[in-house]
């Protein structure tokens, strides 16, 4: 995707991340949840972020 501009900044998203709400934590079982944050891991690492 190439680079998007607003009127003060250059941007290109790449990832659509929906995150649970705090107050639905709990919903997502324990393996799932370790799971995923092993992956937004391994994301934010090559993305450096």
């Amino acid at each position: 995707m190439d680079d998007l501009s607003l009127a003060h900044s250059r941007y290109n998203c790449t990832y659509h991340i929906v995150f649970i709400p705090k107050y639905r934590r709990k919903t997502m079982p324990g393996e799932l949840r370790r799971e995923m944050g092993e992956i937004l891991g391994k994301i934010c690492r090559m993305e450096e972020v």
